[in-house]
């Protein structure tokens, strides 16, 4: 009896060498004394095709396999390639996509008034440099640096466009909270006010009004400059609050900080206690930590202004808490000293309570640099951050990361761009929703 057909799916892949003949027509003008040759088509130049490019930088980026192994797989496949050759397509001739970086960052940026912020280490030519990494949920991107300051945060919080400096009320504010003397605050008035002022006008102010000025005020001046330069930006997103670790590089740059409460929660779980008694008291306090955090979870959820009044009198109750346990209670009091950023969810109900999507983020830059140990060039740092960039910012928008290389490399250019999407998505998402409350 025949029961008719079963259907089976089958998965599989066939991956084969395409070598092309092109046949370019020449001509000679005696008129102009000059030989033309007809261009390849689109995405084709010099003895490679666009997939084998886009294999290159997916293999490296996505599947984080080191320049011997791609030239291996080529090998495997019999595509003949040099090691110099693979170098060359993962940091040369990508133009096209530091623009489109520089776009993602923008439109990111755009996208909300926080953003999360880390950094881990990335050592360039054997030197050690820093990634930094910043994130909403709409994309990730990635700046290599040779520094981790107030300075750098502020770059790249500014898509590393050329520094800039401004002398105002905010200033002065802000070096007397940075501890400089009275003295060296009333000098300030000798500088350009309200005027913005490129780093070689700043130095050259600085050298001339206050040539005996030290170098850790210095420093103070320089970095209240450039927050007060960046708070007064027009045309440029302005982030308004910071969602990271208490890192102090991360402190006064923005009006507001979200601080991490896993990063704070750790602190608990690193202390040591020898005495059973103590570990009681630890244990019993973490369960309240948590306890509480899954409180402010669900505010998150159903946030309203008498629920955040009682959530805050809650805080003051829980981290008042005395133990007798001196290396705990040291630990409390430290957490009590942050209520005001550990409880911006309270005003912003819309932030995470944690740093975990750039903690995840720089976990990628760390598996890059443990497989390639680190890039040999300025220029192998910066196809490590756009790359990383649009694949991390990919994948948040559900956008397939080969497709759209191979999309940009081949020519075809059909795709629309992740700033695009970044800023279609910022507009449904509404990321900033408490700035925009009456």
């Amino acid at each position: 009896q025949d029961k008719g057909y079963e259907a089976v799916v089958v998965q599989e892949l066939s991956i084969a060498t395409d070598n092309v003949k092109f046949l370019r027509k020449k001509y000679y003008s005696a008129a102009m004394g000059k030989t033309y040759l007809a261009p390849l088509p689109a995405g084709y130049s010099g003895e490679y095709g666009p997939n084998v490019k886009t294999f290159c930088v997916m293999f490296s980026h996505l599947c984080h396999m080191t320049e011997p192994k791609i030239g291996e797989w080529f090998a495997n496949m019999g595509i003949l390639i040099s090691a110099g050759q693979i170098s060359n397509f993962l940091t040369e001739g990508h133009e096209a996509f530091h623009r489109e970086k520089e776009e993602i960052v923008e439109a990111g940026l755009s996208s909300s008034p926080w953003q999360h912020i880390d950094d881990t280490g990335t050592r360039v030519d054997g030197a050690n440099w820093h990634c930094q990494v910043i994130c909403n949920p709409l994309y990730t991107a990635y700046f290599t640096t040779e520094r981790k300051d107030r300075l750098t945060v502020i770059d790249v919080l500014r898509n590393q466009r050329e520094r800039v400096f401004r002398f105002n009320d905010e200033v002065v504010r802000l070096v007397r909270q940075f501890g400089v003397s009275e003295r060296t605050v009333g000098a300030l008035r000798n500088l350009p006010w309200e005027q913005e002022l490129s780093e070689t006008e700043l130095d050259s102010c600085l050298d001339r009004q206050m040539p005996t000025l030290g170098a850790t005020a210095r420093n103070h001046i320089v970095e209240a400059g450039a927050i007060a330069a960046y708070h007064a930006e027009i045309g440029h997103p302005v982030v308004r609050l910071l969602v990271c670790d208490d890192a102090k590089q991360f402190k006064r740059v923005t009006e507001e900080l979200g601080l991490c409460w896993i990063h704070d929660g750790r602190h608990y779980k690193n202390l040591t206690p020898w005495l059973d008694y103590h570990r009681q008291l630890l244990d019993g306090f973490q369960t309240k930590y948590w306890d509480y955090y899954r409180e402010l979870l669900a505010y998150r959820e159903r946030p309203s202004a008498d629920e955040a009044k009682r959530l805050s009198g809650v805080f003051d109750e829980l981290f008042c808490t005395q133990t007798g346990y001196g290396e705990l209670d040291d630990r409390i009091a430290k957490t009590k000293a942050n209520k005001g950023p550990l409880l911006t969810v309270l005003r912003h109900p819309e932030i995470p309570l944690h740093n975990n999507s750039a903690e995840l983020a720089a976990r990628g830059r760390v598996r890059k640099r443990v497989v390639s140990y680190g890039p040999r060039s300025e220029k192998g740092a910066k196809a490590w951050d756009t790359f990383q960039t649009i694949l991390g910012t990919a994948k948040k928008l559900g956008v397939n990361f080969f497709h759209y290389l191979s999309d940009r490399i081949s020519g075809a250019r059909q795709m629309g761009s992740l700033a695009s999407i970044i800023e279609q998505r910022a507009k449904d998402l509404q990321l900033g929703a408490s700035w925009r409350s009456p």
